[in-house]
């Protein structure tokens, strides 16, 4: 016969082992969801994720993960520092970052994140750096970037640096974009040189790049370049002065705008890149040419032209004889005449 008091005594520990039971997996539950929170929040994105833009982001020399997780945090980026530093550790391949300037998209995870910083894919920015620029020009523009860094170096000669527009990430030092500014100047005038015409009235590259620079500096229409280079090849052939006003102006002023009309007296300047008065080529070219005026210059077109003027465009008209040079000269003066004339209408209609 069955005790009616072990009975209950039974049935109750049975419930109290059920509830505790019951307990036990509310806990676990509450744990697992606990820590489930707390990894979406750490490992969530930053405030400043939600806001549907894109975040610019660099990693400096000697970041490690907890100095970029900090700065990831408050640039608000991510919510923790301690989650970025999570992701990196899950992810053991996003523990190597790399120095660079990154994009962060718009709602970007931690994980997300780390991959990104540890990929060395940069934000691709150019410096433009034109044809017919001195090499002032072009250090004033370089020293005036802001994505780059460190000193230049010393100025290199004149006519040693390439123009072009050349790709750079944001702590690419200055004098790394002059070295490759440099090596592409060299490449090109060695290949250009190999292509050259022959029986051309120039003797060296030197001089290749001297007279190319006068060409840059000539025109800036590009369909023009190999007329006037022409135009002085044939010059040096017969012997006349090349008779060109950007070398008065190089004289002057080495490389700097003139910031004024050419006087008389300049053009009797016996200095030594005055092409009015010196026979031949200057010592040094005058600015930084181009690959089209570079190529102009070695491989001339074929014609008997030795004059040129302004025609009040931008552009020049050509002659072959001083007659009809004279005519255009005439003409480009009855032209300015007649812009100063409107400019004084102009002026005298607004008192």
């Amino acid at each position: 016969m069955t005790d009616p008091v072990a009975k209950v005594r039974g049935k109750k520990a049975a419930q109290a082992k059920a509830m505790w039971q019951r307990i036990w997996i509310g806990l676990g539950l509450g744990a697992i969801l606990l820590v489930f929170g707390i990894g979406l929040f750490l490992l969530g994105p930053g405030p400043k994720a939600k806001e549907g833009e894109s975040s610019f982001f660099v990693v400096e020399d000697g970041d490690s993960a907890s100095i970029v997780g900090a700065r990831l945090q408050k640039a608000g980026l991510v919510r923790s520092a301690l989650g970025f530093r999570l992701a990196v550790a899950i992810d053991g391949s996003a523990a190597d970052l790399k120095i660079a300037e990154y994009e962060i998209p718009s709602g970007a995870t931690p994980g997300r994140i780390a991959k990104i910083l540890s990929s060395g894919e940069g934000v691709k920015r150019v410096v433009v750096l034109p044809e017919g620029w001195s090499v002032s020009q072009i250090y004033t523009r370089l020293e005036a970037n802001r994505y780059l860094a460190g000193k230049l170096p010393p100025p290199p000669p004149e006519g040693t640096l390439n123009p072009d527009t050349y790709p750079i990430q944001r702590g690419d030092t200055r004098a790394s974009v002059v070295k490759r500014m440099q090596e592409s100047h060299q490449a090109l005038i060695d290949e250009l040189w190999l292509k050259r015409a022959p029986d051309l009235p120039i003797a060296t590259k030197q001089e290749a790049v001297t007279l190319a620079s006068i060409v840059e500096k000539e025109t800036g229409i590009a369909e023009e370049r190999p007329r006037v280079a022409a135009v002085f090849v044939n010059r040096l052939r017969l012997g006349m002065k090349l008779q060109s006003d950007p070398t008065i102006i190089y004289g002057i002023t080495k490389g700097a705008p003139l910031r004024r009309k050419i006087f008389r007296s300049d053009l009797e300047n016996p200095h030594a890149w005055n092409t009015y008065v010196i026979q031949g080529l200057p010592p040094t070219p005058i600015a930084n040419p181009g690959k089209d005026a570079l190529k102009a210059v070695l491989n001339p077109p074929r014609t008997r032209e030795i004059f040129f003027v302004a025609d009040g465009t931008g552009g020049h008209v050509f002659a072959e004889t001083y007659a009809e040079h004279n005519r255009n000269v005439q003409r480009w003066r009855e032209w300015r005449a007649e812009q100063e004339k409107k400019g004084q209408s102009l002026l005298g209609g607004g008192q």
